[in-house]
């Protein structure tokens, strides 16, 4: 097997990358159900729904391979790419991520100490987002566990009103945690 020369074309190296649709003579199937702007909607076989495309100067692209007859758009190709990554990310930007956000006590956490961070954490869950909130035991204070837990089924009593507790308090290491929820918000009728 010879080896190819330099400056030659190598097909095994030079391939254009798959597009994501099928396009014009790509398509392969009998019979295709065709939409798209100043285009009578129907089904129609490939070849014509190809020449009303190329009569409006379009491209034919299957949006819908799966479709029983698939559907094809009668649309500028690299238009169609540019307006699904608009709405893509349009979509993703109105997508709200949800956080955890971490509260942490000791277990000699004073009561006003508990309502300053009560207050952020309803703040937290009314944003949408979740609370951890964790007791560090440190040294000889892991034997207080009953004062840890205490502190935090007080503090998710507290939150009753705009979250959830996900669960018992456990101990993981030399932490007790809780993980709290917002509640879902009561529709208006």
């Amino acid at each position: 097997m010879a080896l190819p020369q330099r400056g030659r074309f190598n097909p095994r190296f030079n391939r254009q990358p798959e597009p994501e649709h099928r396009i014009n003579d790509r398509i392969r199937v009998p019979q295709v159900r065709l939409v798209g702007d100043n285009v009578t909607v129907g089904i129609y076989t490939t070849q014509e729904a190809l020449k009303i495309a190329q009569q409006l100067e379009l491209d034919l692209v299957e949006i819908s391979p799966t479709a029983d007859p698939p559907v094809c758009k009668a649309v500028e190709y690299k238009k169609f790419l540019y307006e699904k990554k608009r709405k893509e990310k349009e979509m993703k930007a109105n997508a709200k991520q949800s956080e955890v956000k971490e509260i942490r006590f000791t277990p000699g956490t004073d009561d006003h100490d508990l309502d300053f961070k009560i207050k952020h954490a309803e703040r937290f869950l009314k944003e949408g987002d979740k609370v951890k909130a964790y007791v560090q035991f440190k040294g000889r204070a892991i034997m207080f566990k009953e004062r840890g837990e205490l502190l935090l089924l007080k503090f998710a009593e507290r939150l009753g009103e705009v979250g959830v507790l996900e669960g018992m308090p456990k101990m993981e290491g030399k932490r007790m945690l809780a993980i709290f929820a917002p509640k879902a918000a009561k529709k208006k009728v």
